[in-house]
């Protein structure tokens, strides 16, 4: 039996399954976690210690029809002017309850097209930034940047103010793709603004790219992925465009009849991986690829890579605070989000108060199960003596987690003593094989499809 049949059988065409970026996932999450809880949670990190910090700023001059983001189009200043000075209230509003000598790890602005703002906003946000919250030693600021909405002043506001990452968005580089999608952005483009980031001595670079989108096949990837390694980009997420016209509304732009099949997906992303891996890239879980000198390479040979929302990471703070509409934080007692519309979020920070509006406290099991799920997407691997050492389960419930899963998956993951390991030929299963450990009822949610 060929491998694709082996994949075939064992339902990775047809599942639906979480990107396990969170554990439990943030369809699970529900009411009783709002700001008395977000308060006390931020008012528990202890003095002196790293924290990461994540600013939304969800405005964009265009929606682009694949995107399934939480975004609003503007074409003018005044509502992101108004937008920034909520978010200032709300870094003065953390900084009253942060106990003192807290330092940021990471630092990162999101969206949304976070480039859209002007150079003097960039430059107010980020002092706020810092004087509430300042940087730690080998400290990240990292920017994702539209190649479409960014120029020469703006970058110059970005690295005086310390951005030292940049994250741009490619998609990809064919013209009837991008037309599709409803993002075009030229080749040209995208290199000169690389260029302007490296000239400015901004030397981490990182890029996305999508496979699965209409219209896409190995030639067309190929000649993406081959241009966008003319750029250099120390880390690459090759991320599978989720087709989900009826959660995101934009995307019934898009013809669904030229999307790829599930089997063309995982061609397509097999197309791409192996030209990452022919230029010299390490693979990082499932669908990161970067240097073997950046930090997330590094990470992922010591053991430490770990997952957050907006994939993998190498940070390990503990904490990550997240500002803004719709954004989620993660604490060691859970996960809280703020409110998701615009207005409501501005609404309760103008009234004094965080907009948190729903979450998750860790209980039973989520923990333990948490990190079994995080093993698996970073490390294709879950030990079971650290699993033992560092949670409250019986060698016997352990052993039978790790038994029920490896039964699900014969021949893609092995079992012995040490623990539970995806073979190779399993890896595209790995969302899967977290699934397995998933306590949560996950029917009713709609997820992306699981290749």
């Amino acid at each position: 039996m060929t491998i694709q049949a082996q994949l075939t059988r064992l339902g990775l065409f047809d599942a639906r399954v979480p990107r396990y970026t969170s554990y439990p996932t943030a369809p699970q999450f529900a009411g009783g976690v709002g700001s008395e809880t977000f308060v006390q949670w931020i008012e528990a990190i202890p003095a002196g210690s790293s924290i990461s910090l994540y600013l939304h700023v969800p405005f964009c001059r265009r929606l682009c029809w694949f995107c399934a983001c939480r975004t609003q189009g503007t074409s003018s200043d005044e509502p992101v002017r108004a937008y920034a000075k909520v978010l200032k209230a709300e870094i003065a509003l953390l900084r009253r309850h942060l106990a003192p000598g807290v330092r940021l790890s990471r630092l990162h602005w999101g969206g949304g097209t976070p480039t859209l703002m002007p150079a003097d906003m960039m430059r107010d946000l980020a002092d706020s930034v810092f004087d509430a919250v300042p940087m730690a030693a080998g400290a990240e600021f990292s920017v994702e940047i539209d190649p479409n909405e960014i120029d020469a002043a703006r970058l110059d506001a970005l690295v005086a103010s310390g951005m030292n990452r940049a994250s741009i968005g490619v998609q990809d580089f064919d013209p009837e793709i991008q037309k599709t999608i409803g993002r075009e952005q030229s080749y040209e483009l995208t290199k000169e603004v690389a260029d302007m980031i490296r000239d400015r001595g901004v030397t981490s670079l990182n890029a996305d790219i999508l496979y699965g989108l209409p219209f896409q096949t190995n030639s067309r990837i190929a000649d993406s992925v081959q241009k966008l390694l003319t750029l250099s980009p120390d880390r690459v997420a090759l991320y599978g465009y989720a087709h989900v016209p009826w959660v995101s509304r934009r995307q019934q732009m898009i013809p669904s009849d030229a999307i790829p099949t599930p089997q063309e997906r995982l061609n397509l992303f097999e197309t791409a991986r192996k030209l990452f891996v022919w230029d010299g890239y390490d693979e990082i879980g499932i669908d990161h690829f970067a240097r073997p000198g950046d930090g997330m390479a590094k990470a992922a040979k010591a053991g430490t890579l770990r997952r957050n929302f907006q994939g993998y990471t190498d940070d390990t703070a503990p904490v990550l605070v997240g500002l803004g509409a719709s954004s989620i934080s993660r604490f060691p007692q859970g996960y809280a989000q703020n409110a998701s519309a615009t207005a409501v979020h501005t609404k309760a920070i103008r009234e004094g108060h965080f907009s948190t509006h729903r979450g998750h406290a860790f209980t039973g099991e989520d923990q333990m199960r948490g990190r079994i799920i995080e093993a698996l997407m970073c490390d294709f691997r879950v030990e079971r003596a650290e699993i033992l050492a560092s949670f409250a389960v019986t060698e016997t419930r352990l052993d039978t987690l790790l038994a029920e899963a490896a039964a699900a998956f014969p021949g893609m993951v092995t079992l012995d003593q040490t623990g539970l390991a995806i073979l190779p030929q399993g890896r595209p299963l790995a969302r899967m094989v977290a699934r397995a450990f998933d306590a949560y009822d996950q029917s009713k949610a709609q997820h992306s499809a699981a290749i």
